[in-house]
This record gives C-alpha cells, structure tokens and sequence, in this order.
C-alpha cells in the first residue's frame, strides 16, 4: 500500500527527540486490529504483549497507547484514504462482480451518552435556576465572610469559593457555551432555508411569463434581502460564540492545575474554541447562496430553526459530543450517527460508505451512488435499497442515470414488492407507481429479496462478529474517518477468507 502521506508528515516533523516507530508497522497495526474487533489503543499496547499476531506485526516492539491513540489522531484522513486502496485491491483480486450493489444504513452508537444531551428549552430554565442558586450562594458567603470578619478578623479570611458555589459555577458556563453553539447552529439553518428559497424564487423569476415578470422579481429581491441578513445574523452569533469560547478557555487555564483533570478540562476548553472558529471560518466562506452543508459529502442534520432564526424548544445538543444526534435503533433510541455503506453482492465488498449525524436516509441515496461511480469507475447492473431511500426525486435520479434501481416504496410487513390489495395501474401515472409495479413483477421480487442478503449480514459481521458497536472518536469527521477504516478493515478479511478459500 501506497503511505507516502503518513511517511511524508512524519519526515517533516523536527528530527530531534526519540526515533518514531516505522508507520508501515503502525498502519498495519491499526487495520489488523480494527479487523479483528480492538480498535481501543489500551488493548492494542496491551495485544503487543500478549497475543502472538500482534507481537509479529510489531517485531516485538511495544508501542504505548498514547503513541496508538496519538498516530491514528493526526494521520485519521490519511488512514481512511486507505479504503480505497483495499477497495482497489478487491477489484484486481476480482472480488467486486458489479451486478447487484445494496445500500442500507445501520445506526451506530457514538462515544456519548443520550443523557448527556439537553433542549434548549430546558437549558433556558436551567440557565435561570443556577443563576438564581449562584446568587443565592454568593449572598450566603457574604453573610459567612462578614460574620467570621467580626470574630476573627480580616486578614484571616480564605479566598476559595465552596465546591458547591464552583460546580454550578462549572455547570452554567458549560449550559451557556452550549447554547450560544445551539443559537449560532439554528442561525445557520436559517440562513440556509432562506437562500435555498432565494435561488428557487429566482428561478420562478426567470421562468414567469412577462405579465407577472416584475412581481416575480420583486419576491425575489425580498427573499434575497432576507437571505443575506439572516447570513449576517449567523456569522454575528458564530462570532459571539468564538468570543464566548474564547472567554471560557481563558478562565479554564487560569483556574485549571497540573493534574490531570485539569489538565483535561483546558483541553476540552481548547478543543471547544477551535470548533466554534472552525464554524466560523465554514460560515463566512459559503456563498449566500449555498447551503452550509455543501461542505459535507453527506448531508447533515440542521438544527431546527424558528422565522427569527432562534433555535426551537426541542431543539438539542449533547454536552460530549455535539456532532452527535439521539436516533431511533431497533426499539429505542441511541445517540449515535447514521453509517452507509453500499455492498456488492459478489462477496460482499463494500464499494462505498459515508457518515452523517442525519437519521433519515432519503437524502443519501444520491451521494452514495456518486461515490460508487467515483470509486469503481462505473455504475452496477441492478441496484437495490429499502423503502427509507424512497422518493421521486430519487427515483429520476436513477433513471438519468441509467442505473437499473429496485427501491422499495413503502414499508409493508414482509417485502415491499408484495401484493397490498391494490392492483398497479395498466399505464403508471407517476414514478412511484412505476416503482411499484416495477418491484411486483417475479424478476423484481428476486432481485429485492436478494436486497438484505447482499447489505444487512456486513453490519451484522461488524457488529457481532467483531463487537464494533460503539465509535471512539468524536465529531462528525472523525467519526467518518473511523468508519472508513472498519469498512477497510472489512474489506481486507473478505480478501484475506477469498484466497484462504482458493487455497483449499
């Protein structure tokens, strides 16, 4: 594999200090034992010491877990180009046959807790109790300090507020760094909505006839005001939000120690300012016309917004990770990200995959389908996905394409291509019905039935197979970058079975 990437940064980095340990080794560490089901750098150090395959891999060096935890850190976008180069590898072995690809989505726990996260309707009532409570501490103190004034005098008094009066003083600066992050999220959807109706507005304009031409563009130009103050409204939210970060690491390092928790918490505080410049700089680069998700692969999910651009009650964000969104699994709701992945029905290589923090599937199907093209040079001669990636839109996709699709059109008990009671029409109307009449034929019921078979036991294999159930990383690019090297991974042992196979 090509790691000139990785080997290129580390030789640029200053020479003086302790020798880096061969990256080659370290990459090969990393994708063995995301194969294998470890991806935490604890027990990969401790794997180097115990298991017979990890001390092989390392010549029996013994990195540390930092070191793991630090490699996979900085080198993530290099580590998960690599996908594709297994993807590479899978074709020249010749096992992506291209004649059925799958796509489905599984939901994936993220490295937080759903109780974690707070609605900003909650956090305005929380925001006025603490403040309530820290007033009603300090005044207790100041009865306390003038009490111990009058008995021991002045110059005997300490300085230190009670733990008490530092947790909820803790606790509002996090509830108030969040909400501001939530406000300058919703300004930003906002903004998005209305430049989305600017450029249609805009087309109506060019295409109204003559006699309604001048209202046309009078909506136009309004929509188009509106827009761009609702934009200067998000990057003034976003910059007050960069100014309270700011504030908040400051106060974190002056009041932080050496120990470790304190060390931890001018890091979170760091970490915090640098997201909110980083939304900043996304903000003030997209044209009023494009959506602030136009930077994403994948759509991502917007914070819900009201007409003046402020977040609505429901609206949530999580105090760990705030890329992270509460998504119904199975029987209940995890908070975690939506992970694609589109399989090929050969030996179920997956020859895409993508993450968003979107629980609905609609949207993706597009993207995925790019992606496919993008890495394998062409398109599938049968494509399949479940009723979530239904819609119109999609299915005219697919058909200027040319991509022969079988997506399924509503939820029904046991297979989308089922009789339910009504007949599809003799001529279909629209493309739903078209789809519908498409998937009740016997070549459409054997091509969808073959739909779960192809996609569903890949996440299964990573799931229960290799125990990955929950990510490490945070942030949505992080995240992505995680799920590139699992399905990597995933890839490597599908080559790795394939010429086990051929040599029995």
């Amino acid at each position: 594999m090509d790691i000139s990437e990785i080997e290129d940064a580390i030789q640029a980095k200053d020479a003086r200090g302790n020798a880096p340990f061969n990256p080659r080794m370290m990459v090969a560490l990393l994708l063995y034992a995301y194969c294998v089901g470890l991806p935490s750098s604890r027990k990969i150090e401790k794997a180097t010491h115990e298991d017979v395959a990890f001390r092989v891999l390392t010549g029996g060096q013994h990195p540390d877990h930092t070191v793991i935890s630090e490699f996979r850190r900085v080198h993530l976008e290099a580590l998960a180009r690599i996908y594709l180069q297994v993807l590479r590898l899978c074709q020249q072995a010749g096992l992506v046959k291209f004649g059925h690809v799958a796509l489905d989505g599984t939901k994936v726990q993220a490295n937080a807790s759903k109780h974690k996260a707070m609605s900003y309707e909650r956090m305005l009532k929380s925001d006025a109790q603490l403040k309530a409570e820290i007033d009603k501490l300090f005044k207790a103190v100041e009865q306390q300090d003038t009490a111990e004034d009058a008995r021991f005098g002045t110059d005997n008094v300490g300085d230190e507020l009670p733990t008490e009066l530092q947790r909820r003083q803790t606790r509002l600066a996090k509830i108030k760094q969040a909400k501001a992050a939530l406000e300058a999220k919703a300004a930003e959807t906002r903004a998005a909505e209305l430049a989305e109706r600017s450029e249609r507005a805009k087309e109506a304009a060019e295409q109204a006839p003559k006699e309604e031409k001048q209202r046309a563009d009078r909506r136009a130009k309004k929509i188009d005001g509106q827009a761009k103050a609702a934009t200067d409204k998000a990057i003034d939210k976003a910059e007050k939000r960069c100014i309270q970060a700011r504030e908040q690491t400051a106060a974190v390092q002056m009041n932080a120690d050496n120990s470790r928790a304190g060390q931890a918490a001018v890091r979170a505080a760091e970490r915090s300012e640098d997201a909110a410049h980083r939304d900043l700089d996304k903000l003030k680069r997209i044209d009023v016309q494009a959506s602030p998700n136009s930077a994403a692969l994948l759509p991502e999910h917007r914070v819900p917004a009201d007409k003046n651009g402020d977040p609505r009650p429901k609206a949530q964000r999580n105090f760990t990770d705030p890329d992270s969104r509460i998504m119904k699994s199975g029987g209940g709701y995890v908070q975690g990200y939506n992970c694609q992945a589109a399989v090929d029905d050969g030996h179920q290589i997956i020859v895409a995959c993508d993450v968003s923090n979107q629980p609905p599937d609609v949207e993706y199907l597009e993207p995925l389908v790019e992606q496919i093209e993008r890495n394998c040079g062409g398109l599938p001669k049968k494509f399949t996905a479940d009723a979530g990636y239904w819609s119109e839109s999609n299915a005219q996709y697919c058909e200027a394409k040319g991509l022969d699709a079988y997506i399924a059109v509503s939820r029904d008990k046991h297979s989308p291509a089922a009789a339910s009671g009504v007949s599809s029409p003799a001529s279909p109307r629209t493309s739903k019905d078209a789809m519908r009449a498409k998937l009740q034929t016997d070549e459409g019921r054997a091509i969808y039935r073959r739909r779960k078979a192809v996609v569903e036991p890949v996440f299964g294999q990573q799931k229960e197979a290799r125990g990955f159930r929950r990510f490490l990383l945070r942030g949505t690019d992080k995240v992505r970058g995680e799920w590139s090297l699992i399905c990597a991974g995933h890839n490597l042992l599908k080559i790795f079975r394939a010429r086990e196979a051929q040599t029995v």
